[in-house]
C-alpha cells in the first residue's frame, strides 16, 4: 500500500458507519480506522492520517473491522464498531476473532465485507461439495455469495462445468475467469467503496486473482505444478488490500478445514434452496427425505430433477451443523453451571463469616 493517507470513503466508510462512530468523536485523539491486518498484539489499521500499528485488548478485532484507534506515541485500539457482515467458520479451536490462540468453535474470517468470492479451480478438479460449504458460510455471512471458477483456461469442459456449479450454487452467481488471460474479470471487479473477501482451497489461485483485479502484483504467488494444474500455497495471513481501481479485497490463506459455525442454519437453507422447496411438498412436515412415504425429496432424486449428491451433501452438512449446535449448547450449559458454583461457593463463603 503505497499511499501515506487513506480517504475513509475509499475504505468504504458511509453515513452509516460515522453514525456507529458518534460516541467516539468526543475524544479528539480517536481516529477512525479499518483494520487490514491482525497479528498477535497489535495490527494494522489504516486511517486518514495514514497506516498504524496499533495494540489492541482482550477483544481483537478481524481483518476488515472498523474500529476507534487512540493516537499517541502508542496507539491503541480502543472500540470495535458493531460488524454488518461476518464470514465465521468453527469446529477451528481458535479464538472467535482474530485466529490466534484461544479456545473457541467460531473463528472471524473477514468483517465488513459486501461480496463474498468462493474461489473454486477448474483444474485439475473442481470440488462441488466444497462450493456448498463455503456457499453455507457466505449466505450466513450476510454477504452476496458468488463463485468464482479460476484457471478457466486449464478447463477440458468449460460450459459442463458451469452447469455443474451452477447446480450446486443455487441463487448465486457463477462467473469462470481466467486471471492469465484477464477473461471474466471485468464481471467481478468492484466499485469503489466495496469490500470482497476470497475463499477457496490452497492453490485454487486466489492471490494470482488479486493481483490481476489491483492490476499489479501486490501477493506473492507461487508456479502452478506442472502435470496436475495445481498452484502452490503462498499466502500465510489474511489482508486487507486497497486496489488502484477502487474496490477492496481480503485475501486469505487456503482453508484446509472448512468446518460450519454453530448458528448456519440460514446459511444451509439458503445453499439447499432447491431441497428446502422440494420439502414443501413431503407428505409429512418433519420428514427426514430418508425413506418416508410421500417424500417429495426423494421423488425428484428418483426422477432425476434432483442430483443424489446434492441430496447426499444436504445430508452431511445439516449432521454437521446440528452436532455443533448441540457442542454449542453443551458448552453454554456447562459455562453457566460453573457460574453458578462460583455463586454459590461465595454465597456460602459470606454465611461462614457472618457474625
Amino acid at each position: 500500500m503505497a499511499s501515506s493517507h487513506f480517504p475513509l470513503p475509499e475504505l468504504g466508510w458511509d453515513g452509516g458507519w460515522a453514525a456507529a462512530f458518534t460516541e467516539h468523536t468526543e475524544h479528539t485523539e480517536h481516529l477512525a480506522g479499518r483494520v487490514a491486518r491482525v497479528d498477535k498484539g497489535a495490527c494494522t489499521v489504516l486511517t486518514e492520517q495514514g497506516e498504524l500499528r496499533a495494540g489492541y485488548g482482550a477483544e481483537p478485532p478481524c481483518v476488515g473491522d472498523w474500529v476507534a484507534v487512540r493516537t499517541g506515541p502508542v496507539p491503541r485500539v480502543r472500540a470495535i464498531l458493531p460488524r454488518r457482515t461476518a464470514v465465521v467458520r468453527g469446529g477451528v479451536g481458535r479464538d472467535s476473532r482474530s485466529g490466534l490462540s484461544g479456545d473457541s468453535s467460531r473463528h472471524v474470517l473477514a468483517a465488513n465485507v459486501d461480496v463474498a468470492y468462493i474461489v473454486e479451480p477448474a483444474a485439475p478438479d473442481t470440488d462441488l461439495g466444497r462450493i456448498e460449504r463455503l456457499l453455507a458460510l457466505a449466505w450466513e455471512s450476510g454477504a452476496e455469495p458468488v463463485v468464482l471458477i479460476t484457471k478457466a483456461d486449464l478447463a477440458a469442459d468449460l460450459p459442463g462445468l458451469l452447469d455443474a456449479v451452477a447446480s450446486a450454487a443455487v441463487g448465486a452467481r457463477v462467473h469462470a475467469v481466467s486471471a492469465l488471460d484477464g477473461d471474466g474479470l471485468d464481471a467481478v471487479r468492484l466499485r469503489p467503496g466495496r469490500t470482497a473477501v476470497l475463499l477457496g482451497p490452497s492453490g485454487a489461485g486466489k492471490s494470482t486473482l488479486v493481483n490481476a483485479l489491483a492490476g499489479r502484483p501486490v501477493m506473492r504467488t507461487g508456479e502452478v505444478r506442472a502435470g496436475d494444474g495445481r498452484g502452490r500455497h503462498t499466502t500465510t495471513h489474511r489482508e486487507l488490500l486497497l486496489l488502484d481501481g477502487g474496490g477492496l479485497v481480503i485475501d486469505t490463506p487456503g482453508l484446509r478445514r472448512i468446518g460450519l459455525s454453530d448458528d448456519v442454519a440460514e446459511g444451509l437453507a439458503q445453499t439447499f434452496a432447491d431441497v428446502e422447496e422440494l420439502a414443501a411438498g413431503c407428505r409429512f412436515a418433519d420428514c427426514a427425505h430418508e425413506s418416508e412415504p410421500g417424500c417429495a425429496v426423494l421423488a425428484a432424486v428418483e426422477s432425476g430433477d434432483l442430483p443424489p449428491r446434492r441430496l447426499a451433501s444436504w445430508r452431511r452438512l445439516q449432521r454437521e451443523a446440528a452436532w455443533m449446535a448441540g457442542r454449542a449448547d453443551a458448552r453454554l450449559r456447562a459455562e453457566q453451571t460453573r457460574k453458578w458454583k462460583i455463586i454459590h461457593r461465595e454465597m456460602r463463603r459470606s454465611g461462614r463469616n457472618r457474625p
